[in-house]
């Protein structure tokens, strides 16, 4: 492998567990099946009565997925099936149970229970049920995952709109490096397909109305592009330190090789070309890495017309214009808080598979999104080192670096 690093490091954070839950359906398996045949999840909604919505296409997760788990929130119910491949293909960590963390990010937190709770309070004048708070709590997830696993260490939840797990698995690989753990078990999930919260998003119309087409509804970089089309699912990852996952022979699949995190302090809403670039330049300094050395970037790519020219920019004043770049999002859809982790898997499942995924649906691109977007259709390479762009409302801006598996 060619090293692009400046000066070393000081600390090194391995993957060694991937679990997934998506559009795609349960497991890795699934997950890069759809991405190397360039195959969208994004479908009609059936989880609920959708007949009331404007928007009824979304990237849900086929319930056959996740039957056999019906305890606790949907967000919940990913979270810990995505922790539990990942834990299985990580295998015995060999540490003390104390310094083994979760931090798991969400945008939206226990949606499901919200929903069907307040239904019942003002349309059915029923009662809470007493697991509605607990239920519905932003750290529900990661409490699960911890308890299931008995990961004694420090354990807690990230909320920042559509960055949350890009987030956590930031500071996951920071909480190893600085000693405050051998092992992290961190990722995000999202649940935010109910009533609700579908006519909140059709409220703020930036939402890609195609109910007729759903497979091609979500076209990020493209000149007819209409807005985001909403998701759910999970991603989780097991780091540790290098030298732990060495000593006891564990199979590596990647590397977390930096983490940048930059405000806007801006609008609310609009993204800024700057904040964007900032993270990106910190995820290089932290990786001590040229930009030579990324060779992929699985771009925040929302479809929205503000995000993906802003986005561009920033790409281009950070790395210039040579380096591959692709939206997973035309394919999974936007998983809110949990879109940073799953796109981190994705990446590095293709990548280690040898092909960078696509972005689906651009047939007509705007030519103020001038990269090379990877339209459409897979691209064999090999990739050492890639970049995964997540951006969230409120100015919140996380870049994570990562390598792909070592030789």
């Amino acid at each position: 492998m060619t090293d692009y690093r400046l000066p070393t490091t000081d600390y090194r954070v391995a993957i060694t567990g991937i679990g997934l839950i998506s559009p795609f359906g349960r497991g890795k398996d699934a997950a890069l099946d759809a991405l190397r045949n360039a195959r969208s999840g994004i479908r009609t909604i059936t989880s609920i009565d959708a007949s009331a919505l404007n928007c009824r296409i979304a990237g849900e997760v086929p319930a056959e997925a996740h039957e056999g788990l019906e305890k606790g929130d949907r967000f919940t119910r990913f979270a810990l099936i995505a922790a539990e491949e990942a834990v299985a293909q990580a295998g015995a960590l060999g540490v003390a149970p104390e310094r083994v963390g979760v931090i798991v990010g969400t945008g939206l937190g226990g949606q499901e229970t919200i929903d069907n709770s307040y239904r019942r309070l003002y349309a059915e004048n029923g009662r809470i049920p007493p697991t509605g708070i607990p239920s519905s709590m932003y750290n529900a997830a990661a409490s699960a995952i911890s308890t299931k696993h008995q990961a004694k260490g420090l354990s807690y939840a990230v909320v920042s709109a559509c960055a949350s797990s890009a987030h956590a698995i930031g500071l996951a690989a920071q909480a190893i490096a600085s000693g405050q753990a051998d092992a992290m078990i961190a990722g995000g999930s999202d649940a935010p397909l109910t009533i609700g919260i579908v006519k909140a998003w059709e409220a703020m119309r930036v939402l890609a109305i195609d109910n007729d087409h759903p497979e091609s509804a979500c076209r990020p970089f493209s000149a007819d592009r209409k807005g985001l089309v909403l998701a759910e699912g999970a991603a989780i990852l097991v780091l540790e330190s290098l030298d732990n996952a060495r000593r006891r022979g564990a199979e590596i699949l990647g590397e977390i090789l930096g983490f940048g995190a930059a405000s806007d302090a801006g609008h609310v809403t609009d993204p800024s070309a700057d904040g964007a670039a900032r993270a990106m330049s910190l995820a290089l300094a932290s990786a001590a890495l040229n930009a030579e050395g990324i060779g992929y970037i699985n771009a925040h790519g929302t479809a929205t017309r503000a995000n993906d020219p802003i986005e561009t920019t920033a790409i281009k004043q950070v790395l210039g214009a040579r380096i591959p770049v692709s939206s997973t999002k035309s394919m999974h859809g936007h998983a809110m808080g949990a879109s940073g982790a799953i796109e981190i898997a994705c990446s590095l499942l293709a990548l280690n598979d040898g092909f960078l995924p696509p972005t689906l649906n651009l047939d007509t691109p705007d030519p103020a999104c001038d990269l090379d977007y990877i339209p459409n259709v897979p691209r064999e390479a090999r990739v050492e080192a890639f970049l995964s762009n997540s951006f969230g409302f409120g100015g919140m801006n996380a870049v994570v670096a990562v390598a792909t598996r070592y030789p």
